[in-house]
């Protein structure tokens, strides 16, 4: 641009000036520079746009296209150059006319040449393949898929940039347009009307793609495919240029606009139901009343709550009339799977707002219950005084309604129910509201329980604060009445406990001082002070307000009540002596002034009377001194009498004296009228006494005595009427003669017809009712008869007779009654008799005939009409008949029941699970009926009675002897079918090697279920069993299944022979490996009782072939070893299986080879990890023993330190190893570490001990005694030798596992079990258990790599069974160990020697094969049989001479324990391991010595390796703690369990004694006992802190044995702690199995199974399949077989195997059942007495004693299940206060039959109580001495009960007079001892028992039991009533 101004500037000089200005004024020099300059200029200029032109770099326009913008261009261009070559050719100068010039301007047109070229090039470039594109492009369908996959308009952009082209041309006016693109330009408004519309389509479809939610998906799924399909033309067939495109476009615009707009309106409804649940939860549904400084009042939120409930409901039905809208708007069928999913979609988002509502609102709560301080309380309670009892209002207590945990609850649950005032949505989901998912929220559950416990937790701190308040409750509860009644009377209040001390003395009595007033006021008064000063309102963890103020003023007015008590008393005492003393002077002064004069008798005694109350008011002048200050106290107080009183008071003294002058004056004036008139009255006393004397005499021949006396009523008035009128005679006398101060005889006759009279008045009630109650009787129907009742009536009478006064007994009328009662009781027997039901008519026919009596039996008969007969004369006869018709009812309804129960009795049938024949299904229930009903028909046919009814009886006994015979073999014949079945049918390998047993079998197979086809038509017991014919076919086909079964057998035996290992399997498990031989992988789980340690196999996933290829073995412990040539498992399992072992082998020893080969390559600690455990320690070993040979040959070769260098280099491995245990390895490598360091240590003291002893060569002793391993490398083998033995190791891989710890003792039992078979000998070794007999025969064969079977040898083992195992050892060439050898029977080791002898003779001639047992078998010289023994234990017996010969004995002594101690310490990853192991196994002897003997003591090695174990845990889990402090943990804990409560602080003593100054705090996983905790709660018992101790101590014994001993007495708890723990385990979602058996309920061959000795057959046990079912179980979550019971060795013994480190259950049939890591053994008993020392030591002890838990819990846990609160309260105290005396006193002073624990009489109180305490004997709101009343009757029958009773001493009589004496509350009548009577339900007073039953003579033919077992029968009927289990010893 600067050129162009430039060029620009110079021609507007040239036009201003013109060429004379410019020649002017320019000179020549500046001509020529102006002409260079114009050059120069133009040239540049051209050059530019030249390059330019060239370089295509033009500048186009904004927003041109790229054709006309580089027209445009160059027309610009053009014009600018020809503009100014214009302009310079007007200047007409010289200088413009050279050579330059002209050349410049040549250029330029040149320059227009090129630009016309230029326009003519881009024209014809853009326009040359226009037409192709136009037609291609437009030819393209409308639409297409972007990289997205969304729609979009598929118009081109070239044609675009062609309109655009066309466009901008137009504006330039090109003339040279092509056609085509004028054609398409004509086109444009169109094409961008659909490219626009398009684009509106695209956008919405693809809008609503984005958008869409998959439920609205599938509801307009039709719609979008509507669209998909209308759309479909667009990508495929519909072009730019078709006709009827527009129409297409509109069509479907409308269609996604439609769908779209619907869609968009849908998802605004379900954004407004989004709004409104947002809103709500933002809103609280709690608020305080008027702010913050107010608290929440819970009862006023109703209104609120009922405004939101209003609210939430609105908004519900917006909700649904939204989702209506949806449904519309998305024209969904409301029953369609779509909408229900879409409205799902919404459900669950009104669920979640519901869920952010309600946690909103109780957020609140959480927020506004925090401890934290708040501006004021959330809740506020008042403390009140209501009814006597200090409650809050609201109530605390959660047993009352509407307490204030019921409220917070209730407020909870009302936010809860917002959720019930929306209806659900989604109809179809079974709910109509939301609240149950509400409910399973677990977030809000949560939060609920944390409000809850906070509620709770404030509860327990305000009732706290209560409590302070309940010093005061003496004023509120005591009774103000009563305290002022015993205070008038003792002068002080008398408490309850006093009362009851001194119930049966009479307490002093002691008015009341005034003093004493004067201090009970002042008591009063300071109270009333103190309590003023209370606070009015506490707050509670800075939410909860108690307001006291109520209370507070309650209080004082209470006391205000009591001080006004004493002062009113005061008053009333002052007021009223003054006015009667005023009131007595005043009267007595008036009656003395009278007159008397002679004869005056009225007036004599008046005065009389008058003197005689002076006389008896003596001590009057002593009261007004008192009364005095008693004024004075009461004007002190405030208290003012009246007036009056005050002027009585200060006048009444003198009066007094003047009435007593003038009484003495009128004494003396009276005097001899007194005498005279004391005269009269002793007369009339004379003819008084005689009056009476006749008027008895004439009494007691009265008519009204004899029982025949007619209108005895009449009588007795009159007699009544003349006694009482002398009675009324004798009274005036009698006061008469006091007056004159006579005395008077007592008139005892004629008291005596006064009681006489009343007697005979009770006797003639009895007489006239029990002859109207006899008349009524006559009149009875005899069908309507009811003898019992008339019985009880008349014994009643009876009873009552006898109450009356003994001296009445004489009498007439008596006499009479009694007679006639006595006489109907004696005819009503016969008639009772003749009564009953059984009697039928041949019966009356037999009675008839036998007295001769003929009576007609009908309606009308009564019982005055069979009195008649007098039937009491012939009532034996009576009683005999009757007696046989009783017992032919008997056995007649013993055949109903048998007819009516086979009747109905079905056979219950199932189909086979794979072939579907139907199967009789076992009935139990069957089975005993028949069992019982055969039994039944045995009895009745041997009774005498059985005559009439003989055929039928004989008929159903064969019917159901043929139904036993039959289900019998039915049940045999099934069960051996679906057997032999599965066999048959599963395996093909059995098919063709037995093809004819095979087609023997089809055709039972055929037959069996052609006959179960048929029978099982009928389903009647009776009638299928009973069908012609179906017994034999039974019996045939048992005899067919019978052959099948030996051919089978046989079969297995040779499978046996072909692979050995198979013997040592049982029959089932063969079975089940030769069936599914060619699938390997469903047989590995039987691998490992196949091989020592292989578990399972790694097959080579290789799918192209049908051949398994095994690559690698897995052990036990997981470690997985990698074969050195694959295993091909095909074929048969006994053949692959060979193949297997040989691999087995093969690897082994091969990678023992590379192992020894690679040992000094790398440092050992890298070394032994590239190799299996067993490899490098076997290897580790080998180059021990080489080393120490080389270090012998340096020794030799004069190298002096040889020996103590290699000694160095070991301690220096042996601690780096050490140290690698103390970090992080997985476990199998450090048990392979452990392992290896056991062995190491040993090593190490071998040499250490040749330094010692100075070993100078190879040859010495000590060293030759060693086990040495040694690699051949010509041989290529490894071999082991030990003194002059040596043996070839035998590369059995033995995994991952651990070794014993070699002693000096396990030095000489490898020697001599190594020499028995150097010398084809056996070992036997014996000793005491704890010694590891078994455990070192193992660990010697994994020595030399050696499989051992362990066989646990019990009685169930015969010879057939051992021979077996023998037959098995022989041919695999094994070692065989056998546990308690001497347990088996001496008949079958007399036998067994032989077999030993047989086997050891064919070695010795070292044979091949030897014929053993008549079978000729293969032989293999490595086998070993070993056997163990425990001499003098129970159940053992002494071995025979002959068998004792064949095994080399090696005696086993408790082996060196400090050395085992130190060097798995060391294992442990100890350090300072010599030290510990000293203290330990200090400790352990120190136990042994001075703790008490127990028989579940075990201080022996297990128990040392247990502790240990536990040691190296701890250790593990804490490697910063200091050694000495983990190991006393350990010992600590782990002991601690099994000490019992005497020895605890000696065995805690010692432990302080050998870790002095240690304290170490009890290892504790608090989140487990938490948890253990909240299983309490749920099991509803009590979280005493020792049970929780013993819970946590029982998992953490679990942890470490695998058997467990719960020990203790009968109600110490143990089932409850194993419950517990189960409990936390399925809490804990550990999916925990319980299997529990009482093992003394069976035989020991129904425990543990045994084979037939007959048939061989095996038939399993009850604890084996148990263990086998549980071990089949594959999740690991803890497996509990638990055996409640006495131990027994009988059976326990069976288990040592199990126990032990075997953790194999061996059977008789060869079968064993491996203990899975997940499965334990709990043992439940009461004490260890039977067990031996062999069993103790192989399971932890948990002892739990009986001061563990005491009573107390049990009985807090019993009462919590009452219901009422006073119930409660009451029963408290009760326990409290008789449960310990009377324990105390049975426990020092008494003796029970049989030892009752103290639980158990704890328990029994609290069944008896359960029984007792029903609503109808003690209703919820009973007086507190009811209660007491049937609580001492339990206590005395639960704690005396079983009290011992002989001819020496009566302990029930002991304890009788102990209550009496002792517990005086309730009192017992005098008579007997308290265990003489029981509560009558109506009176509650005690009753007789004599009285519960009626009076009875015991008769001859009846039970002893019937007659006075009367508790007996009372107890057990309660007990009954409710669900109690109850029994009687002794009888039944």
């Amino acid at each position: 641009m600067t050129f162009w101004r430039v060029i620009g500037g110079c021609c507007k000089v040239h036009c201003l000036l013109g060429a004379v200005a410019i020649g002017r004024v320019i000179g020549g020099c500046f001509q020529r520079a102006c002409r260079r300059l114009v050059a120069s200029l133009m040239c540049v200029r051209l050059a530019a746009a030249f390059l330019q032109l060239r370089d295509g770099g033009n500048t186009l326009h904004k927003n041109m296209p790229v054709t006309a913008g580089n027209l445009k261009w160059s027309q610009e261009l053009r014009e600018r150059l020809l503009k100014h070559r214009t302009h310079f050719r007007r200047i007409n100068h010289l200088i413009l006319q050279t050579e330059e010039t002209n050349f410049v301007f040549q250029k330029c047109e040149e320059m227009l040449e090129l630009l016309d070229k230029h326009d003519e090039e881009i024209h014809t470039t853009w326009a040359q393949d226009l037409s192709h594109l136009c037609e291609a492009h437009l030819g393209q369908p409308i639409l297409r898929y972007n990289d997205c996959g969304l729609f979009e308009v598929n118009f081109n952009e070239k044609l675009s940039a062609v309109l655009r082209e066309v466009k901008y041309l137009e504006v330039l006016k090109h003339p040279d347009i092509p056609e085509v693109a004028m054609q398409l330009y004509s086109k444009r408004e169109t094409l961008y009307k659909y490219i626009g519309n398009l684009n509106l389509i695209t956008r919405q479809y693809n809008q609503l793609q984005r958008t869409i939610l998959p439920e609205e998906a599938e509801l307009i799924a039709h719609e979008i495919g509507r669209i998909d399909q209308q759309l479909k033309p667009a990508f495929d067939t519909l072009t730019w240029q078709n006709e009827r495109l527009w129409d297409y476009i509109e069509e479907t615009r409308e269609l996604v606009e439609n769908v779209g707009s619907r869609l968009q309106k849908a998802k605004e409804n379900v954004g407004l139901i989004q709004n409104l649940l947002h809103r709500l939860s933002e809103t609280s549904f709690l608020v305080r009343k008027t702010g913050v400084t107010c608290p929440l009042l819970c009862l006023d939120n109703n209104e609120r709550m009922c405004q939101l409930y209003g609210s939430v409901q609105e908004m519900s039905t917006r909700i649904h009339q939204l989702v209506q809208e949806n449904q519309n708007l998305l024209q969904a069928d409301p029953l369609s799977d779509e909408w229900k999913a879409y409205i799902e979609y919404i459900d669950h988002m009104i669920s979640d707002g519901l869920f952010q509502a309600i946690k909103c609102s109780l957020q609140y709560l959480v927020e506004n219950t925090e401890t934290t301080s708040k501006p004021a309380p959330l809740f506020e309670a008042q403390l009140i005084l209501n009814d006597n009892e200090m409650t809050f209002k609201p109530s605390l207590e959660h047993t009352v309604d509407g307490n204030f945990s019921d409220i917070v609850e209730g407020l909870i649950q009302n936010i809860y129910l917002i959720a019930s005032n929306i209806n659900r949505v989604a109809k179809h989901l079974g709910h109509h509201t939301y609240q149950d998912d509400v409910d399973q929220m677990d977030t809000l559950d949560k939060m609920h329980r944390e409000i809850m416990a906070r509620v709770h937790s404030v509860i327990v701190n305000v009732q706290e604060y209560q409590s302070y308040f309940r010093k005061y409750s003496h004023l509120w509860m005591d009774d103000k009445a009563k305290f002022m009644k015993q205070f008038l009377v003792y002068g002080r209040f008398l408490r309850t406990e006093e009362l009851e001390l001194y119930a049966d003395y009479e307490l002093q009595k002691c008015s009341p001082q005034l003093n004493h007033f004067k201090q009970q006021i002042s008591i009063y008064e300071a109270l009333h002070e103190e309590v003023s000063k209370f606070e009015n309102q506490k707050i509670f963890n800075g939410w909860f307000q108690v307001d006291i103020k109520p209370f507070k003023i309650t209080v004082m007015n209470v006391i205000k009540k009591w001080s006004w008590m004493f002062q009113e008393h005061l008053l009333n005492y002052v007021a009223q002596s003054i006015t009667e003393l005023a009131k007595f002077i005043h009267e007595t002064e008036k009656g003395l002034a009278k007159k008397v004069n002679e004869g005056d008798y009225a007036l004599l005694v008046e005065i009389m009377g008058h003197l005689m109350a002076i006389r008896d008011r003596q001590s009057i002048e002593d009261i007004f001194k008192p009364l005095k200050s008693t004024a004075e106290l009461l004007r002190s107080c405030g208290q003012q009498l009246p007036e009056q009183i005050y002027t009585e008071l200060e006048e009444l003294p003198e009066k007094w004296k003047n009435l007593k002058k003038i009484a003495f004056t009128v004494k003396h004036e009276v005097a001899p009228l007194q005498s005279n008139e004391v005269s009269v009255i002793r007369r009339k006393c004379v003819l008084f006494e005689v009056k009476q004397q006749e008027f008895r005499n004439r009494f007691k021949n009265e008519a009204i005595f004899s029982f025949d006396a007619g209108n005895p009523y009449a009588c007795m008035d009159k007699t009544h009427k003349d006694i009482a009128k002398l009675e009324t005679e004798m009274k005036l006398l009698q006061e008469t003669a006091k007056l004159f101060e006579v005395s008077v005889p007592e008139y005892k006759q004629l008291k005596q017809c006064r009681t006489d009279a009343i007697l005979l008045k009770s006797v003639w009630d009895m007489v006239v009712f029990v002859q109207m109650s006899i008349k009524d009787w006559m009149k009875t129907p005899w069908k309507q008869i009811n003898v019992e009742q008339m019985d009880v009536d008349l014994r009643r009478f009876s009873k009552d007779m006898k109450t009356l006064d003994k001296g009445i007994r004489a009498w007439h009328v008596y006499v009479g009654l009694e007679s006639t009662v006595k006489n109907l009781l004696t005819s009503l027997r016969a008639v009772n008799e003749l009564q009953n039901p059984a009697v039928r008519k041949r019966h009356w026919q037999q009675l008839m005939a036998a007295t001769g009596v003929c009576f007609v039996m009908n309606e009308d008969t009564t019982l005055g009409d069979l009195l008649a007969l007098q039937l009491h004369r012939v009532e034996d006869e009576v009683k005999h008949i009757v007696d046989k018709a009783v017992k032919e009812m008997a056995i007649e309804k013993a055949l109903m029941e048998i007819n009516q129960t086979w009747g109905v009795m079905d056979f219950s049938y199932e189909e086979h699970h794979s072939t579907g024949t139907p199967l009789l299904k076992s009935d139990e229930n069957l089975i005993e009926t028949l069992e019982d009903n055969q039994v039944l028909l045995q009895n009745i046919l041997m009774s005498k009675y059985v005559e009439y009814f003989l055929v039928e009886v004989s008929s159903w006994q064969k019917i159901l002897m043929v139904a036993d015979m039959v289900i019998a073999l039915w049940l045999e014949v099934q069960q051996t079918w679906a057997h032999l079945q599965s066999i048959f049918t599963n395996s093909e390998d059995i098919r063709k090697q037995l093809s004819e047993d095979a087609k023997r079998f089809e055709g039972i197979d055929k037959d069996f279920k052609e006959l179960m086809a048929e029978v099982v038509k009928a389903k009647k017991v009776i009638e299928v069993t009973n069908q012609m014919g179906l017994l034999g076919k039974l019996e045939v086909l048992q005899q067919r299944l019978t052959l099948c079964e030996k051919s089978l057998a046989d079969y297995l035996d040779a499978k046996r022979l072909t692979f050995p290992r198979f013997y040592f399997v049982s029959a089932v498990d063969l079975l089940e490996i030769i069936s599914k031989g060619t699938h390997p992988k469903q047989i590995t789980r039987h691998l490992v009782k196949l091989f020592d340690n292989v578990a399972d196999l790694k097959f080579e996933e290789d799918t192209n072939t049908e051949i398994q290829m095994a690559i690698g073995m897995y052990s036990r412990e997981g470690e997985f070893v990698v074969f050195s040539e694959p295993c091909f498992c095909k074929g048969q399992a006994e053949c692959w299986l060979s193949s297997l072992e040989e691999a087995m082998h093969r690897t082994v020893k091969q990678k023992i080879m590379e192992a020894v080969a690679a040992y000094e390559d790398k440092s050992r600690d890298q070394w032994l990890f590239d190799f299996p455990a067993q490899v490098a320690l076997t290897s580790s070993q080998i180059w021990w023993a080489a080393d120490v040979r080389m270090a012998f040959d340096r020794l030799e070769e004069g190298f002096e330190t040889a020996l103590k260098d290699y000694n160095r280099k070991q301690i220096a491995q042996l601690n780096a190893l050490i140290n690698m245990l103390l970090g992080e390895l997985t476990p199998g490598d450090r048990q392979k570490i452990m392992t290896i360091c056991t062995i190491d240590v040993h090593a190490r003291d071998v040499v250490a001990k040749l330094i010692a002893q100075k070993v100078s060569n190879g040859q010495a002793f000590t060293w030759l005694s060693q086990l040495r391993h040694r690699w051949d490398e010509e041989q290529s083998k490894c071999f082991v030798n030990i003194c002059d033995a040596q043996f070839q190791y035998f590369y059995e891989y033995l995994g991952n596992s651990p070794r014993l710890v070699i002693t000096p003792l396990t030095d000489r039992c490898y020697i001599t079990l190594t020499q028995s078979l150097h010398l084809n000998m056996s070992g036997a070794l014996s000793g005491p258990a704890g010694t590891g007999k078994t455990e070192t025969t193992k660990d010697l064969g994994r020595s030399l790599g050696m499989m051992v079977y362990v066989f646990n040898c019990s009685e169930q083992m015969d010879y057939k069974s051992i021979g077996n195992i023998y037959k098995g050892l022989c041919q695999t060439g094994v070692w065989g160990c056998f546990d308690e050898f001497n347990r088996i029977s001496v008949e079958v080791l007399s036998v067994v020697a032989v077999q030993v002898k047989t086997i050891q003779d064919a070695i010795r001639h070292k044979k091949k094969r030897f014929n053993f047992l008549g079978e000729n078998i293969e032989l293999k010289a490595t086998v070993g049989i070993f056997i163990t023994l425990n001499p003098g234990y129970a159940g053992r017996t002494e071995l025979p001479e002959n068998l004792k010969a064949l095994f080399r004995p090696c005696a086993m002594v408790i082996p060196d324990f400090e050395l085992i101690c130190e060097i798995m310490l060391v294992a442990e990853g100890f350090v300072d391991a010599r030290l510990l192991s000293r203290k330990f196994i200090c400790l352990y002897k120190l136990c042994h010595e001075l703790l008490s003997k127990q028989d579940h003591y075990d201080w022996g090695l297990r128990a040392i390796k247990s502790v240990l174990v536990v040691a190296g845990s701890l250790k593990r889990e804490d490697q910063s703690k200091p050694e000495d402090q983990v190991l006393m943990r350990a010992l600590r804990d782990f002991n601690l369990p099994k000490v019992v409560t005497n020895d605890a602080p000696i065995f805690l003593g010692l432990i302080n004694d050998l870790f002095p100054l240690l304290e170490v705090p009890r290892k504790r996983d608090l989140k487990l006992e938490q948890l253990v905790r909240q299983s309490i709660a749920e099991l509803h018992l009590q979280p005493e802190e020792n049970f929780i101790l013993k819970v946590m101590q029982l998992e953490e014994l679990l942890a470490v044995r695998h058997s467990v001993f719960v020990v203790g007495n009968a109600g110490t708890g143990k089932s409850q702690i194993l419950k517990t723990l189960h409990a936390t385990y399925s809490n804990m979602k550990l999916r925990p199995a319980w299997n529990d058996i009482n093992p003394k309920a069976v035989t020991t061959d129904e425990l543990f199974g045994f084979l037939h000795p007959s048939t061989r057959e095996w038939k399993d046990g009850l604890f084996s399949s148990m263990m086998r079912e549980l071990s089949s179980i594959t999740h690991d979550g803890p497996k509990w077989i638990v055996l409640d019971g006495d131990i027994d060795p009988m059976w326990i013994e069976s288990l040592n195997t199990v126990m032990d480190d075997n953790k194999v259950l061996t059977l008789a049939s060869n079968e064993r059942i491996s203990l899975t890591p997940s499965m334990r053994l709990v043992f439940e008993i009461s004490h260890l007495r039977a067990a031996t020392p062999a069993t103790v030591s192989r399971a932890g002890i948990l002892y739990v004693n009986t001061q563990d838990l005491g009573w107390s819990p049990y009985v807090t846990s019993w009462i919590e299940t009452r219901k009422a609160q006073t119930e409660r309260a009451n029963l408290t105290i009760l326990f409290d206060k008789y449960v310990p005396y009377c324990l105390e006193q049975v426990r020092c002073n008494l003796k029970t039959i049989t030892p009752v624990p103290e639980n158990s009489m704890v328990q029994t109180l609290c069944s008896l109580l359960d029984c007792l305490l029903t609503p109808e004997n003690a209703p919820p709101d009973s007086p507190r001495e009811l209660y007491e009343v049937y609580f001492a009757f339990a206590s005395i029958w639960a704690f005396g009960g079983a009290l011992f009773q002989d001819q020496l001493i009566d302990y029930r009589m002991e304890f009788s007079r102990w209550w009496i004496k002792e517990m005086r509350t309730i009192k017992f009548p005098s008579q007997g001892t308290v265990f003489d009577y029981f509560i009558d339900p109506d009176t509650k007073k005690f009753t007789l028992w004599s009285e519960k039953i009626p009076g009875t003579e015991i008769e001859a033919d009846v039970p002893l039991q019937k007659s006075v077992w009367v508790w007996v029968s009372f107890m057990q009927s309660s007990l009954k009533r409710k669900k109690k289990r109850k029994g009687r010893v002794g009888w039944n």
